[in-house]
Formats: C-alpha cells, structure tokens, sequence
C-alpha cells in the first residue's frame, strides 16, 4: 500500500471524528473520548497561563510604585528649576552682559590712548625732526626722528586728530607733510654730502652718510649712490691695471689674466667687506642690489679686458690658421700604400714622393699652447667668480629637495645673462674648444712623427733586453702626457661647456687617430707574416707587431688610471698617473669634481662625460687587441704547436709487450733507489715526451713573454693552450685501439707533464681549464676495471656532474670511447 501524506491521515482522522458523520455507537464513543483529549489539553494551557500572571501582577505593580516615585522627583525638579535656578541665570546673564561691555570699554580706552601716545609720539618726531634740521644740523638725530616717524601707523599720521594737534605755530603744516619735506630734504643733502667724501677719499665721510639713508626711508637711494661709488673704484683700478708701468713688454704671458683675477678679486673684496655693513643697515638680502650694480660695472670693464686681449693677441687670426690646418701627416698616414713598399711612419720622407712640410706649418705650437694656458686660468677665474656671487646671492631659505643635505648651487639670472657671460663665452670658452682641438690632435701627428721603437728588443732568450719594460714606442708617453695635460687644463677652467666639448673630442682623436695610427701599422708596416709556408715570420716583424701591441694596452691602462685621477674613484692613483715608464711626470693630486663643477648637476654630467671616454676608448683598444692576439696566434704560435707536439711525442710506443712488463715493473721499484743509474735512466725515458715538449714550449713563449705586457701575454697564452688542448686531444685519440695497460699509465703521465708545461709561465691555475677533457680522456683509459664499473653504475643511475668526485666534462658516450683507447677494451666494456 502507498504510504499516505501526515496531512492526509490528520484531515482522515478529522473526518473520523465528526458527529455528525457518526454512523454507529461506536463512531460516537470514539468521537466523545477525542473531545475529552481536546478540552484536557486546552484546561492544562488555561492552567499554566493564570500561574503565570500572578508573577506579571507583581511586576507591574512594582512600576506603578516606581512612576509614583517618579512623579514626585518631577514635581521637586520643576519646583527648584522655576524657583532657585532661574535667579541665578538672570544674574548670570546680567554680570556676562556687563563684562563684555566693560571689556569694550577698556579696549576703546586703550585704542584711544594707543593713539594718544601715537599722536604724541608724531609730534615729538616731527617736533625733534625740525629743531635738528635747524641751527644744530644734526642730521644723525634727525634722521633717527625719521626712523621713529615711520614705525607710527599711516592712518595715525594722516588722520584729522593727528592734524589738528601735531601742528603748532612753529611747524604749521600737517605731520605727513612735514615729514616728507623733511625726508626730502635730508635725503639730498646725504646724497651730497656722500658723493663729496667719495670724491675727497673720505672713508668715514661715505660709511656716515651711507647709514643714514635707510633711516630716512631713502634704501634705495643710499644703495644706488653706494653702487655708484664702488664702481667708480672699479673702474679705476681696472683702467690701472690695463696700463701698466712698463708698456707692451709687460703685457707679455698672463698678463690679460691677471688684470681679468684683479678685477674679480676687487669686486669679492668689496662684496666680502662690504656686505656686513650693508645687510647691518640695510637689511638681509640687500647686497644683491649691490652685486647686480657692481656686474654692470664688471660687463664694461671685464669687456674692454677680453676685447683688448683679444686683439693684442690675434685670437681671430690663429683660429683661422688653425681651421685651415690640414693634418697631412696624419692623412697621409691612412691613404693606401703606393706601389714600391711602404716607408716608416715617421719618415720624412712623404708618400706621394715631394719633401715633407715643416712640423708646425704655420702654427706655433708653443704660442697656442701659451694661449690655452692664459685662456684656462681666465675661464677659471670666471668660474670662481660666479660661484661667489651665487653663494653671495643664494636665497636665504632656499628649497630642499628629497634626500639633499645641502641646497644646489644656482647661477644668478643677472649674472647668467649679464654681457660679460656672453664675452666670456664668445670670446674665452669657443676659442679654448677650438684650439684644445687643435692642440690635442696636433700633439697626436707630432708624437707619431717623432715615433721611437724601444731599442735593444730580441727574441733570443740568451741575449738581454736594452731596454726597461713595459716595451712601447714614444708615441704612447708623449700622446697620454698630452691627454692628462689636456684634461687637466680642462677641468681646471669648471666649465661645463668646456668639458662637454674637450672630453668628447679626446675620445674621439684617440681613437680615429691613435688607435687608427697603431691599426694602420699593424696591418701594413709590420704584419708578421712569414716569407715560408710553415716558417715563423722575420723576428723585427714579431717584435715591431707585439711593441704596438703594447702599445694599445699600456695606452688603456693609462686612460683608466687618468680618469680615475680626475674624477675621483681613485684617490689612491691621483699622484700616480704617470705611465709604468720614467718619462711622463704624475699628475697632481686630484680635487673633488663637485669642488670643480658646484652648480647643479655639473659634477655628475662631468664624471659620466669621462666614463663615457674611457669606456669608448677601451672598448676600440679591447676590439684591435683581440684582433692583435689573433694575429700573432695564428702568425707565430700556432705554426710550431703541431710540430713541437709531434716532436714531442716523438718514438714514443705505448703498446709495450707483456714481457717488457715485468722488466719495466722492476725498474720503477728500484728507480727511488739511492746510486741507481737504472733507475735513473728509467725515469729519464719515462719523462722524455714532457721534457722536449717543455724545451720547445718555453723557446716559443718565453721570449714572446719578455717583450709582451702581462696582459697581452695572458691573451696569447690562452689562445695558445686552447689551440694545444685541441691539438693534444686528436693525439690521445690517434692513440685509440694501440695503448697496453702499462701505456696508459705512461700515456696520462706524459699529458699531465705537456699541460703543467705548457701552462707553467702563465702562472694561472684557470689555464688549465683547457685541458680538461685531455686529462680526463686519459684517466679513463687508465683506470682499473673496479672503478671503471663504478662511474659506469653510477651513470647508470642518472648520478650527473660530479661522478666518482670528478666533474666530467666529457659525456658517458666519449667515457666509453675513451675506454676502448687502451687495446684488448671494447668501447662497451
């Protein structure tokens, strides 16, 4: 049967027992006992409800008690609000109410009498003013009634109770009236009495006069007159400086540049003194006005300097000579080679056949010299000078970036745009970018013309050097002489527009015309190739070649010890950055590039401008050095590697029979023995491969190390071993299926005696490196089965890297090659 829903069998039930449905006695009985349940059930819910509301009955009776209670706190809380409290808030009321009327009333007394002694105050100034202006003529006291004047209020002064009781019979007019007349007054008779003791040299007369004018309310004045007065000594002490006593002779050297430092230092002097006094009476700030007036003077008489050095000097003339200046040594230099040879570089004799022409063609080298002297030490000045009017003109609370401890240095908008700024750059710095130029690539073509080889060079390891190491040509001294003298000169000016264009320019020179010159002789003048197929090239070639080579890498060995001297990175190498040579003298010490270059990031723009060089330059020398090595690897090494390797391993046999076994077992028991000629003659056979090999290797590389750099000799050798690594490792392979038991060993002794030979003047245990996969080829073949069979299980079981406490860097295939090597193995034993 289905089971019947809950609602299904209760409405059934229901059904069941309605009476009037009943249809039997027993229907009835069952519908009367379901009533009984029902009225039950509902008498027991009547029952618990009218227990529970005796406890509700008890609680709302005790809130009834409660809003009694309440009702009577209310009726006292409103009898004493209405009865004792409102009293006293009237009285409040009234006593706030009179306070604040008696607090007007005293602030109106005391405006009134604020005013009062204002008032009074103005007619004792205006009073004081006059009678001091009279018979006394006491003009400090009456500026100083002036001075107090000016701190009264204007409204005060100009108002109607100030106009009708300052006035008096002696002194009619209103007070602002009077006191402007007064001021008026005063001010022309200061302005007077300041340009008379300025003309009469009176010291005291000009400080007087020159502190009574901000008391009168006349700055502006008092420090214009004052500008006036400076400058009129500026300018006459310029004009004598420009004359000296002993005429056209003593306007010889420097003299432009003393006369320009004169006139800065006169005006810093008058500044640095002058300033206390200024900003005591004038107020902080107030020199500026100063300053700027005194520039004014300085773009005239700074002008008429530069103007006249100028011409005295023919600065335009020299540029042009210097602009039409051809350079033909040089460009000779890099055209092609005529047919017939190619003559020295430094020949007189010229490639297109006719005389050579004069070194300087026109150009005085030493006067352009003496001219870049004269024109950095006034650069110089110039920038010292700026400085200290931006450090005199700063602002007084200037705005710190994040991360600054101290304010950046900023030039003056007067200054910056002044015509003495546009002199200096029109007349000083685009001159000294032209003729550095000129100078610097003039010294380059010179050192080249007056190239020396080192003397007394030899390949032959018995024959001594004639000369000191490092072994380079003359050029290299005199050209990086040049370059610190030059970038010396040049930071010394602080000016960035000189760096930005003398920094490049360097870089640039060296390396078209330096490096390019070195290039051109390594390819044409002295390439070492060998007149035989298999010979090794003529020995001055070899030697000529690795000097240039020398040449390149001395020369960036410089550059970097020079840049470091200048910019800072190395305080240690400041006083050494002279060449490994005697003839080029040290630089001095080196000072702090933002010493030099204060003004915003001038000192980082400097220090990457000579990073930039340095990094250009290595980067050409570092190119044509590795093309150098390749040469001479190819021209001089790698020839005789093959045959000192065959010489070497000449009649060797490591197929030795079983009966020699024995008898050679024998000898090397007996070869430690104390007066054993066998055992002696043993060991000699048994390290002949490694004492050929290392008489041949050492005539090949020894004398190339004496003439060689540490450096280049370490490029070489390495190029050699990986060359001899390869070589060495086709032997060991040529020896496969034809090495006994016995031979192997002898085998891995001999590689082992060729790879410390040939790595022995190196001095470097990375060398080795090279010969990696040799020594492990041989190890393997000479290796007892037992631990043979354990680096094959453990390559069997994935073990990689190091195996056995090896690390193979030959694969498990060429391991397995490598085995077979010794005869009577197969290749998957």
């Amino acid at each position: 049967m289905a089971a019947l829903h809950p609602r299904d069998g209760h409405a059934a039930q229901q059904a069941n027992h309605d009476i009037y449905k009943a249809s039997s006695v027993a229907d009835i009985q069952a519908t009367l006992q379901h009533l009984n349940r029902q009225e039950a059930s509902v008498t027991a819910r009547l029952n618990t409800l009218i227990a529970s509301q005796e406890g509700l009955s008890r609680e709302l009776g005790r809130l009834d008690l409660l809003r009694a209670h309440l009702g009577s706190q209310v009726v006292n809380t409103r009898a004493i609000s209405n009865g004792m409290l409102s009293d006293a808030a009237a009285t409040a009321n009234r006593i706030s109410t009179a306070v604040k009327r008696l607090d007007n009333e005293q602030s109106n007394v005391k405006a009134t009498l604020e005013v009062v002694e204002q008032v009074a105050e103005l007619k004792a100034c205006v009073l004081g003013v006059t009678g001091s202006m009279g018979a006394p003529q006491d003009w400090e006291t009456a500026a100083s009634y002036l001075s107090r004047a000016s701190a009264i209020p204007a409204d005060v002064v100009n108002g109607s109770f100030a106009e009708e009781n300052v006035p008096t019979a002696e002194v009619p007019d209103p007070p602002r009236v009077t006191l402007e007349n007064a001021a008026e007054s005063l001010c022309g008779l200061f302005l007077r009495e300041f340009e008379k003791a300025a003309k009469d040299g009176d010291g005291g007369g000009v400080t007087r006069f020159f502190k009574l004018f901000p008391l009168i309310g006349r700055s502006d004045v008092g420090l214009d007159a004052y500008g006036r007065y400076v400058c009129h000594g500026v300018s006459s002490r310029a004009r004598a400086n420009l004359n000296p006593a002993g005429g056209a002779q003593a306007k010889d050297g420097f003299f432009y540049a003393n006369a320009l430092t004169k006139l800065f230092e006169h005006i810093a002097q008058i500044v640095g003194g002058h300033e206390p006094l200024v900003e005591r009476h004038y107020g902080a700030g107030q020199m500026g006005k100063v300053i700027e007036r005194l520039q004014m003077e300085a773009d005239v008489q700074g002008g008429i300097i530069l103007d006249t050095w100028r011409d005295e000097r023919n600065i335009d003339r020299k540029l042009t000579d210097i602009k039409s200046y051809a350079f033909s040594f040089l460009v000779q230099s890099f055209l092609p080679a005529p047919p017939g040879g190619t003559p020295r570089s430094a020949s007189p004799a010229r490639r297109d056949g006719l005389p050579r022409a004069s070194e300087d063609e026109g150009v005085d080298m030493k006067e352009v010299d003496s001219l870049l002297g004269e024109t950095a030490v006034m650069l110089g000045r110039w920038s010292l000078y700026t400085r200290f009017l931006a450090s005199k003109t700063a602002p007084l609370e200037p705005e710190l970036l994040p991360g600054q401890e101290e304010p950046p240095l900023t030039m003056p908008e007067f200054l910056a745009t002044s015509n003495l700024a546009k002199k200096v750059t029109g007349s000083l710095l685009e001159p000294f970018n032209i003729m550095t130029t000129f100078f610097f690539r003039r010294s380059v073509e010179k050192a080249f013309q007056l190239d020396e080889a080192p003397t007394g060079l030899t390949l032959n390891p018995n024959k001594p050097l004639g000369s000191s190491p490092p072994f380079v040509t003359s050029a290299v001294d005199d050209v990086m002489y040049i370059v610190n003298q030059v970038l010396q000169r040049a930071l010394a000016t602080s000016q960035r527009g000189v760096v930005s264009s003398v920094v490049p320019t360097i870089g640039r020179v060296l390396g078209s015309d330096f490096v390019g010159m070195i290039q051109r002789k390594m390819r044409d003048d002295v390439y070492p190739k060998a007149a035989i197929a298999g010979a090794l090239p003529p020995e001055d070639k070899i030697i000529a070649f690795t000097v240039l080579l020398n040449n390149l890498d001395v020369a960036t060995d410089y550059i970097k010890r020079i840049v470091a001297s200048h910019a800072g990175t190395s305080p240690a190498d400041a006083n050494s950055v002279a060449s490994p040579t005697t003839t080029a003298p040290p630089a001095p010490p080196a000072h702090q590039l933002s010493d030099l270059f204060p003004f915003g990031h001038d000192a980082t723009f400097v220090a990457n401008a000579l990073k930039t060089m340095e990094h250009g330059i290595e980067a050409k020398t570092s190119e044509l050095i590795a093309d150098g090595t390749s040469v001479a690897f190819h021209q001089v090494l790698k020839p005789r590697i093959r045959p000192i390797l065959a010489d070497a391993f000449r009649d060797i046999d490591y197929a030795l029979p079983a009966d020699i076994l024995a008898q050679y077992a024998a000898q090397l028991e007996t070869a430690d023995a104390p007066d054993n000629p066998a055992g002696e003659a043993a060991n000699a056979a048994d390290d002949a491969v490694r004492r050929r090999f290392e008489r041949a290797w050492g005539a090949l590389t020894r004398p190339l190390k004496r003439i060689l750099t540490p450096r280049n000799f370490d490029r070489l050798l390495a190029a050699g071993v990986a060359y001899l690594a390869r070589a060495l490792e086709k032997r060991i392979w040529a020896c496969y299926g034809r090495v006994s038991e016995l031979g192997a060993v002898r085998l891995e002794r001999d590689v082992a005696g060729v790879v410390g030979a040939a790595v022995a003047l190196g001095g470097r245990y990375a060398l080795r490196d090279a010969f990696a996969r040799c020594t492990q080829l041989v190890l393997v073949a000479g290796m007892e089965d037992e631990e043979w069979d354990e680096v094959e299980r453990e390559a069997q079981e994935g073990v990689l890297g190091a195996q056995g406490g090896v690390v193979w860097v030959v694969d498990r295939a060429e391991r397995q090659r490598a085995r077979a090597i010794v005869r009577g193995r197969g290749a998957g034993a």
